[in-house]
């Protein structure tokens, strides 16, 4: 699998939380990012993030999911972000809405 992450879940409301997560990051949304470590970063979403498979440092199988964050502006900054360790989106466009 080759995937590491530094927490999976594979209980039905930490899934939930992430594929929450995911609808709120629509593919070329401008949005900021509220983190648990109490930083922020903003950037347009790459592509809607997916959940997917990874392996936790104890080997266990489970999901999570990561967002890729660019900026125009500057074309050699990307974030990745995992949407574990997200707490809030805040919506700087109107992406939400013209997303179906």
């Amino acid at each position: 699998m080759g995937k590491q992450a530094q927490r999976v879940y594979t209980d039905s409301a930490g899934i939930q939380k992430l594929e929450s997560l995911i609808e709120e990051l629509p593919a070329n949304g401008h949005v900021v990012l509220w983190l648990k470590d109490g930083s922020s970063c903003d950037g347009i979403v790459s592509t809607r993030p997916n959940v997917q498979l990874f392996r936790d440092p104890d080997q266990r199988e489970g999901i999570n999911a990561v967002v890729q964050l660019e900026r125009p502006d500057v074309p050699e900054w990307k974030r990745h972000v995992w949407l574990d360790q997200i707490v809030r989106v805040e919506h700087l466009d109107s992406s939400m809405a013209s997303e179906s």
